[in-house]
């Protein structure tokens, strides 16, 4: 066994982490000598893949048009609708990361989609019948209405925050839980969950454009009460549908709290504090049992401090009975400690990075709606633009499995593949070039309206689609390694937290856009940013973008060098 983690590298071709299939799982010992397991199937991933295009149609059907809703028929004012709004989209992003901590401590992956689901159409339900009561009319001004029935807007908004919760468990356990279908033991299984997190990924943003065509259409066009009907029926079918897979499904059980094990390292290191870490480190406490569920991991050199906490100062204790976990801790309870402390700068690039994407829901349809949106004679809506976006993160994933990894099997002698590390840094990489070309697209269309011929809309479709690339390269392949990285007791919450960087990214974008309007209003009346996008310079606001991803990635390269991948001990 050796006792220290590998470095990756971004640039060196026989990294040790390219050697096999799963460079992030790196597994010690003779492996020949592991019985096989049986090769996993698509039946069950297949599964949570329509499962997952199903609540997304459903989250989506609800969370697009929910600001026309209370604004129309609950009469909520302008301001109070939006905030409204923002509370609930919050309220959805964070509780994954409660789901995750419930699903990896107590519930389990399989019980927290369950409990999630039966949650997520109880609230769907409620919110239908909502809109099915007649709303009364009153009479608005700019600012507030009179309140509206006080029974609907109760079972609506009880019905929204259960919504909320249940779609946060299904967040936080559905992906792993997928995952979790694929073994550990097979190269082919390892490329199959590759493929599968692409295609989850694609499976979101699938529902996203169904429901923001179809589903808006029907509620806009037809019924309030049919729209949130359809998507109702969605999350019905996935319980159902989740219910009848259960046979095939491959099930985990939780491994115990992982915040406790976190603080339990910290408290037994200070309380271990004068004790020296021994040079070797086998001398170093671990379970010898291999009947425990967590999985152990191999001793590394970096964060030596931590080490005293796996420090034996009385040989009585390294038979386990009578320990205390507040005094000594296991080598994998370190590591698994250390792991989180390596991949937290890798998280943090990844919400600058949410911020620089983020544009395209913002800033970039801003920028479409001052340009000529004619086509022939079509009308392009900006905002359309996004599905061409998406189109383009297919085919970009397909680019990738089809082209990219052929060819770098070729090209390095080993048949060694892109790390993980090396594809989510062209992911970095490539943002600085979206906000480049976004930048010089705005000079230019200033330029067009000084000389009185608006630039077509047509020119902002390849800063799309090298967005497009960055994501493929960055958000899956990042979902792909903090599960993979993540210690078995921990799966669920890491993959919530790299879930949570997108998030994260859109209130970062919110705070940079309105610090630098105000403050360049301050300068230079009307600013960068204003009301009049041809009076201002969004140019210079997404040259400073350009700057910020350049500077994320340089902090990125450094930290992504140092990584040291994580190494499971099979006995």
């Amino acid at each position: 066994m050796e006792e220290g983690g590998e470095h990756t590298s971004l640039l060196v071709k026989d990294d040790a982490s390219c050697h096999r299939e799963e460079p992030q799982n790196l597994l010690e010992a003779n492996q020949g000598s592991q019985p096989k397991s049986k090769l996993s199937g698509w039946r069950a991933p297949a599964l949570i893949l329509g499962l997952e295009c199903l609540e997304s149609m459903a989250f989506n059907g609800i969370a697009t048009n929910l600001v026309v809703y209370i604004r129309s028929v609950l009469h909520g004012g302008i301001a109070s609708s939006a905030s409204t709004v923002s509370l609930w989209y919050g309220t959805s992003f964070f509780v994954p990361i409660l789901g995750a901590a419930v699903a990896d401590t107590y519930l389990g992956n399989y019980k927290t989609i369950l409990i999630s689901l039966i949650m997520y159409l109880l609230g769907m339900v409620l919110i239908t019948v909502a809109t099915f009561m007649p709303s009364t009319s009153v009479i608005c001004d700019m600012s507030s209405c009179l309140s509206s029935d006080g029974t609907q807007n109760l079972i609506f908004f009880v019905g929204l925050y259960l919504t909320a919760v249940g779609c946060g468990g299904v967040r936080s356990a559905l992906l792993p839980f997928g995952a979790n279908q694929f073994s550990n033991e097979h190269s082919l299984d390892v490329k199959k969950r590759r493929i599968f997190f692409s295609l989850f990924y694609i499976c979101v943003i699938f529902g996203v454009i169904t429901s923001g065509t179809i589903i808006v259409w029907v509620q806009e066009n037809v019924s309030w009460a049919i729209g949130y009907g359809i998507a109702t029926t969605c999350i019905g079918l996935a319980l159902i549908g989740f219910l009848v897979g259960t046979p095939i499904f491959r099930q985990d059980e939780p491994c115990g709290s992982p915040v406790k094990s976190i603080f339990q390292v910290i408290v037994a290191s200070f309380r271990n504090i004068s004790l020296e870490v021994p040079a070797d480190s086998s001398l170093l406490y671990e379970v010898r049992s291999n009947h425990t569920q967590r999985a152990k991991l191999a001793h590394s050199d970096d964060f030596r401090f931590l080490d005293k906490a796996a420090v034996i100062f009385d040989p009585s204790l390294a038979s386990g009975s009578c320990r205390s976990s507040w005094s000594l801790c296991t080598v994998t309870e370190v590591e698994e400690l250390k792991i989180l402390i390596r991949l937290l700068p890798i998280w943090v690039t990844g919400i600058l990075f949410g911020a620089a994407i983020s544009q395209m829901h913002t800033t970039f349809i801003q920028q479409g709606t001052v340009m000529n949106t004619k086509i022939g004679s079509l009308s392009i809506p900006p905002a359309s633009l996004y599905s061409f976006e998406v189109i383009c993160v297919t085919l970009w994933v397909l680019f990738v499995n089809k082209v990219v990894v052929p060819a770098t099997r070729t090209y390095f002698a080993n048949g060694a593949e892109l790390t993980q590390l090396q594809r989510i840094g062209i992911g970095r990489f490539l943002m600085i070039f979206a906000m480049a070309m976004a930048a010089l697209l705005e000079t230019k269309r200033l330029q067009s309206v000084q000389e009185g011929e608006p630039l077509s809309i047509v020119w902002q479709l390849p800063q799309y689609f090298v967005i497009a690339g960055a994501e493929c390269f960055a958000i899956i392949t990042q979902l792909e390694f903090f599960h993979g990285q993540a210690p078995d007791s921990m799966k669920s919450m890491l993959t919530a937290f790299a879930l949570l960087t997108t998030a994260l990214g859109n209130y970062l974008s919110s705070a940079i856009i309105t610090f630098i309007a105000g403050v360049t209003k301050i300068w230079q009346s009307p600013g960068w940013i204003p009301d009049d996008l041809n009076r201002g310079h969004l140019d210079y606001y997404y040259w400073c973008l350009t700057a910020l991803t350049m500077a994320n990635f340089v902090v990125y390269l450094y930290f992504a060098s140092k990584y040291k991948l994580k190494k499971v001990v099979i006995s």
